[in-house]
Protein backbone atom coordinates (compact mmCIF):
# COMPACT_ATOMS: atom_id res chain seq x y z
CA UNK A 1 0.00 0.00 0.00
CA UNK A 2 1.04 3.45 -0.66
CA UNK A 3 0.82 7.05 0.61
CA UNK A 4 -1.29 9.64 -0.49
CA UNK A 5 1.85 11.18 -0.63
CA UNK A 6 2.72 8.55 -3.24
CA UNK A 7 0.10 9.47 -5.94
CA UNK A 8 1.45 10.74 -9.17
CA UNK A 9 2.87 14.23 -8.53
CA UNK A 10 2.38 17.11 -11.04
CA UNK A 11 5.12 17.95 -13.94
CA UNK A 12 6.91 20.96 -12.69
CA UNK A 13 7.33 21.86 -16.05
CA UNK A 14 3.22 22.11 -16.54
CA UNK A 15 1.47 25.18 -15.12
CA UNK A 16 -1.88 25.53 -13.35
CA UNK A 17 -2.56 29.44 -13.19
CA UNK A 18 -5.01 30.93 -10.15
CA UNK A 19 -8.25 32.09 -10.49
CA UNK A 20 -7.74 35.92 -11.93
CA UNK A 21 -11.01 36.51 -10.93
CA UNK A 22 -12.12 39.72 -8.66
CA UNK A 23 -14.02 38.07 -5.29
CA UNK A 24 -17.21 39.53 -6.73
CA UNK A 25 -17.14 37.64 -9.87
CA UNK A 26 -15.95 34.26 -7.92
CA UNK A 27 -19.32 34.78 -5.49
CA UNK A 28 -21.64 34.15 -8.54
CA UNK A 29 -20.90 30.71 -8.80
CA UNK A 30 -22.60 28.12 -7.20
CA UNK A 31 -21.72 26.53 -4.24
CA UNK A 32 -21.02 23.13 -5.95
CA UNK A 33 -19.09 24.91 -8.12
CA UNK A 34 -17.01 26.71 -6.41
CA UNK A 35 -16.60 24.13 -3.47
CA UNK A 36 -16.26 20.97 -5.52
CA UNK A 37 -17.30 17.37 -4.17
CA UNK A 38 -14.64 15.54 -2.73
CA UNK A 39 -14.97 13.31 -5.41
CA UNK A 40 -13.13 16.00 -7.27
CA UNK A 41 -11.32 17.61 -4.79
CA UNK A 42 -9.76 15.39 -2.35
CA UNK A 43 -6.44 14.46 -3.32
CA UNK A 44 -7.39 10.73 -2.58
CA UNK A 45 -10.47 10.64 -4.68
CA UNK A 46 -9.17 12.61 -7.43
CA UNK A 47 -6.42 10.11 -7.53
CA UNK A 48 -9.02 7.70 -7.84
CA UNK A 49 -11.19 9.02 -10.46
CA UNK A 50 -10.25 8.12 -13.79
CA UNK A 51 -10.10 4.21 -12.79
CA UNK A 52 -13.48 4.80 -11.00
CA UNK A 53 -14.79 6.67 -14.36
CA UNK A 54 -13.50 4.26 -16.63
CA UNK A 55 -13.42 4.27 -20.56
CA UNK A 56 -14.74 7.53 -21.35
CA UNK A 57 -16.15 6.69 -24.77
CA UNK A 58 -18.57 9.81 -24.54
CA UNK A 59 -15.84 12.00 -25.26
CA UNK A 60 -15.43 10.86 -28.43
CA UNK A 61 -18.36 12.47 -30.00
CA UNK A 62 -17.18 15.82 -28.83
CA UNK A 63 -14.10 15.34 -30.53
CA UNK A 64 -16.58 14.96 -33.73
CA UNK A 65 -18.55 18.00 -33.20
CA UNK A 66 -15.42 20.07 -32.92
CA UNK A 67 -14.00 18.78 -36.19
CA UNK A 68 -17.10 19.28 -37.67
CA UNK A 69 -17.62 22.78 -36.55
CA UNK A 70 -13.92 23.87 -37.04
CA UNK A 71 -12.94 24.37 -33.66
CA UNK A 72 -9.49 24.76 -33.41
CA UNK A 73 -9.11 26.57 -29.72
CA UNK A 74 -10.90 25.13 -27.28
CA UNK A 75 -12.32 26.30 -23.46
CA UNK A 76 -12.92 22.66 -21.50
CA UNK A 77 -15.16 24.15 -18.72
CA UNK A 78 -14.94 21.44 -15.22
CA UNK A 79 -12.11 19.86 -17.27
CA UNK A 80 -11.47 17.86 -14.05
CA UNK A 81 -8.63 15.69 -14.43
CA UNK A 82 -8.25 16.42 -18.06
CA UNK A 83 -9.26 13.45 -20.09
CA UNK A 84 -10.54 15.33 -22.93
CA UNK A 85 -8.21 18.42 -23.05
CA UNK A 86 -5.25 16.57 -23.42
CA UNK A 87 -6.64 14.49 -25.58
CA UNK A 88 -7.51 17.63 -27.65
CA UNK A 89 -4.16 19.47 -27.01
CA UNK A 90 -2.51 16.21 -28.57
CA UNK A 91 -4.67 16.50 -31.82
CA UNK A 92 -3.36 19.76 -32.02
CA UNK A 93 -6.21 21.91 -30.89
CA UNK A 94 -4.87 24.99 -28.21
CA UNK A 95 -6.81 24.20 -25.28
CA UNK A 96 -7.58 25.91 -22.10
CA UNK A 97 -8.99 23.82 -19.11
CA UNK A 98 -10.72 25.37 -16.08
CA UNK A 99 -11.64 23.62 -12.69
CA UNK A 100 -12.52 25.08 -9.72
CA UNK A 101 -10.71 21.58 -7.83
CA UNK A 102 -7.01 22.21 -7.47
CA UNK A 103 -6.64 18.14 -6.87
CA UNK A 104 -8.49 16.89 -10.26
CA UNK A 105 -6.03 19.76 -12.00
CA UNK A 106 -2.53 17.78 -10.34
CA UNK A 107 -3.63 14.82 -11.71
CA UNK A 108 -4.42 16.04 -14.97
CA UNK A 109 -0.75 17.82 -14.92
CA UNK A 110 1.02 14.43 -14.82
CA UNK A 111 -0.40 13.03 -18.14
CA UNK A 112 1.49 12.73 -20.93
CA UNK A 113 0.72 16.14 -23.08
CA UNK A 114 -0.34 18.17 -20.38
CA UNK A 115 2.47 20.51 -20.64
CA UNK A 116 0.42 22.14 -24.05
CA UNK A 117 -2.96 22.67 -22.29
CA UNK A 118 -3.37 25.94 -20.04
CA UNK A 119 -4.66 24.97 -16.70
CA UNK A 120 -6.63 27.30 -14.94
CA UNK A 121 -7.70 26.70 -11.32
CA UNK A 122 -11.11 28.49 -11.07
CA UNK A 123 -14.77 28.07 -12.27
CA UNK A 124 -16.35 29.89 -15.73
CA UNK A 125 -16.96 32.84 -13.61
CA UNK A 126 -13.01 33.61 -13.75
CA UNK A 127 -12.61 33.13 -17.92
CA UNK A 128 -13.44 36.84 -18.56
CA UNK A 129 -10.55 38.15 -16.50
CA UNK A 130 -8.14 36.34 -17.92
CA UNK A 131 -5.00 38.58 -19.39
CA UNK A 132 -5.08 37.85 -22.71
CA UNK A 133 -8.90 37.54 -23.18
CA UNK A 134 -9.84 34.63 -24.64
CA UNK A 135 -11.48 34.26 -28.18
CA UNK A 136 -12.38 31.12 -28.37
CA UNK A 137 -13.54 29.02 -31.48
CA UNK A 138 -16.07 26.78 -28.79
CA UNK A 139 -16.07 26.05 -25.45
CA UNK A 140 -17.19 22.67 -23.85
CA UNK A 141 -18.96 20.77 -20.81
CA UNK A 142 -18.46 17.43 -20.69
CA UNK A 143 -20.48 14.37 -18.39
CA UNK A 144 -22.55 16.22 -15.85
CA UNK A 145 -20.51 19.22 -15.61
CA UNK A 146 -23.73 21.63 -16.81
CA UNK A 147 -26.00 20.38 -13.99
CA UNK A 148 -23.88 20.99 -11.49
CA UNK A 149 -25.09 24.52 -11.23
CA UNK A 150 -28.07 24.01 -9.26
CA UNK A 151 -29.26 27.27 -9.18
CA UNK A 152 -30.79 29.72 -12.06
CA UNK A 153 -28.39 32.54 -10.68
CA UNK A 154 -25.02 30.02 -11.35
CA UNK A 155 -26.26 28.42 -14.34
CA UNK A 156 -26.98 32.23 -16.30
CA UNK A 157 -23.56 33.47 -14.65
CA UNK A 158 -21.76 30.02 -15.84
CA UNK A 159 -23.43 30.88 -19.58
CA UNK A 160 -22.57 33.94 -19.60
CA UNK A 161 -18.86 33.97 -18.93
CA UNK A 162 -18.80 31.03 -21.13
CA UNK A 163 -20.46 33.48 -23.82
CA UNK A 164 -17.63 36.16 -23.24
CA UNK A 165 -15.09 33.37 -23.64
CA UNK A 166 -16.20 32.53 -27.13
CA UNK A 167 -16.15 34.70 -30.36
CA UNK A 168 -18.83 35.77 -32.44
CA UNK A 169 -19.84 32.78 -34.17
CA UNK A 170 -18.23 29.89 -31.85
CA UNK A 171 -19.83 27.65 -30.43
CA UNK A 172 -20.61 25.94 -26.82
CA UNK A 173 -21.34 21.77 -26.59
CA UNK A 174 -22.24 20.03 -23.68
CA UNK A 175 -24.48 17.29 -22.46
CA UNK A 176 -27.32 17.36 -20.04
CA UNK A 177 -29.42 14.12 -18.79
CA UNK A 178 -32.99 14.24 -20.27
CA UNK A 179 -35.35 14.06 -17.49
CA UNK A 180 -38.54 12.52 -18.66
CA UNK A 181 -35.95 9.61 -18.54
CA UNK A 182 -35.50 9.56 -14.79
CA UNK A 183 -32.06 8.34 -14.60
CA UNK A 184 -32.05 8.75 -11.03
CA UNK A 185 -34.14 6.07 -10.10
CA UNK A 186 -31.44 3.39 -12.23
CA UNK A 187 -28.60 5.00 -9.69
CA UNK A 188 -30.94 4.78 -6.72
CA UNK A 189 -31.43 1.04 -7.60
CA UNK A 190 -27.61 0.06 -7.88
CA UNK A 191 -26.50 -0.62 -4.41
CA UNK A 192 -23.53 -2.76 -5.28
CA UNK A 193 -20.40 -2.32 -3.72
CA UNK A 194 -17.31 -1.72 -6.14
CA UNK A 195 -13.92 -2.88 -5.89
CA UNK A 196 -11.08 -0.56 -7.79
CA UNK A 197 -7.19 -1.63 -8.31
CA UNK A 198 -6.08 2.40 -8.42
CA UNK A 199 -2.12 2.67 -9.35
CA UNK A 200 -0.37 4.54 -6.48
CA UNK A 201 -3.20 3.49 -4.38
CA UNK A 202 -4.15 0.02 -4.28
CA UNK A 203 -7.42 -1.58 -3.60
CA UNK A 204 -10.53 0.50 -3.14
CA UNK A 205 -14.23 0.05 -2.17
CA UNK A 206 -16.78 2.55 -3.26
CA UNK A 207 -20.56 2.24 -2.10
CA UNK A 208 -23.27 4.33 -2.47
CA UNK A 209 -24.60 5.71 1.11
CA UNK A 210 -27.93 7.92 0.10
CA UNK A 211 -30.26 9.15 -2.12
CA UNK A 212 -32.58 12.44 -1.77
CA UNK A 213 -34.77 13.41 -4.75
CA UNK A 214 -36.11 16.34 -4.55
CA UNK A 215 -36.73 17.77 -8.20
CA UNK A 216 -35.17 19.23 -10.22
CA UNK A 217 -32.67 18.21 -7.39
CA UNK A 218 -31.14 15.40 -6.39
CA UNK A 219 -28.52 14.54 -4.18
CA UNK A 220 -26.49 11.17 -3.55
CA UNK A 221 -23.30 10.33 -1.54
CA UNK A 222 -20.65 7.54 -2.05
CA UNK A 223 -18.30 6.15 0.59
CA UNK A 224 -14.55 5.13 -0.35
CA UNK A 225 -12.62 3.14 1.94
CA UNK A 226 -8.39 2.63 1.22
CA UNK A 227 -6.29 -0.04 2.12
CA UNK A 228 -5.35 1.51 5.50
CA UNK A 229 -8.77 1.39 6.78
CA UNK A 230 -9.47 5.11 5.87
CA UNK A 231 -12.68 5.88 4.45
CA UNK A 232 -14.16 9.51 2.45
CA UNK A 233 -17.67 10.43 1.76
CA UNK A 234 -18.16 12.41 -1.39
CA UNK A 235 -21.95 14.15 -1.84
CA UNK A 236 -23.24 15.61 -4.99
CA UNK A 237 -26.18 17.39 -6.28
CA UNK A 238 -27.10 17.53 -9.93
CA UNK A 239 -29.89 19.65 -11.47
CA UNK A 240 -32.37 18.47 -14.40
CA UNK A 241 -33.16 20.83 -16.73
CA UNK A 242 -35.92 20.70 -18.96
CA UNK A 243 -34.98 20.95 -23.45
CA UNK A 244 -37.41 24.46 -22.86
CA UNK A 245 -35.52 25.74 -19.68
CA UNK A 246 -31.86 25.01 -21.82
CA UNK A 247 -32.86 26.48 -25.15
CA UNK A 248 -34.51 29.67 -22.57
CA UNK A 249 -31.31 29.74 -20.66
CA UNK A 250 -28.87 30.04 -23.62
CA UNK A 251 -30.89 32.34 -25.54
CA UNK A 252 -30.71 34.78 -22.66
CA UNK A 253 -27.02 33.93 -22.29
CA UNK A 254 -26.82 35.38 -26.33
CA UNK A 255 -26.83 31.80 -27.76
CA UNK A 256 -28.53 30.38 -30.27
CA UNK A 257 -29.50 26.70 -29.91
CA UNK A 258 -28.11 25.23 -33.39
CA UNK A 259 -29.02 21.49 -32.84
CA UNK A 260 -29.84 19.20 -29.92
CA UNK A 261 -28.58 15.62 -30.72
CA UNK A 262 -28.40 12.38 -29.76
CA UNK A 263 -25.75 10.94 -26.80
CA UNK A 264 -24.23 7.85 -28.97
CA UNK A 265 -23.23 6.65 -26.21
CA UNK A 266 -26.71 6.84 -24.21
CA UNK A 267 -29.38 6.83 -27.00
CA UNK A 268 -32.42 8.65 -25.95
CA UNK A 269 -30.87 9.41 -22.10
CA UNK A 270 -29.37 13.20 -22.93
CA UNK A 271 -29.51 15.83 -24.75
CA UNK A 272 -25.89 16.77 -26.56
CA UNK A 273 -26.81 20.37 -27.59
CA UNK A 274 -24.94 22.33 -29.79
CA UNK A 275 -25.22 26.25 -29.69
CA UNK A 276 -24.08 29.10 -31.95
CA UNK A 277 -22.50 32.52 -29.83
CA UNK A 278 -24.99 35.21 -31.68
Amino acid sequence: MTSENDAPQPDPDTAIAPSAASDSASASASHSEAHPDAIYADPRLAACYDTVDGERDDLDHYESILEEIGARTVVDVGCGTGALAVRLAASGHSVTGVDPALASLEVASTKPGSGRVDWIHGTAVDLPALDPPLSADAAVMTGNVAQVFVTDEAWASTLAAIRAAVRDGGHLVFEARRPERRAWEEWQADNAESVHEVPGLGQVRSRPLRFDVDLPLVTFADEFLFEDGSTITSTSTLRWRSETELRDSLTAAGFAVQEIRDAPDRPGREFVVIARAA
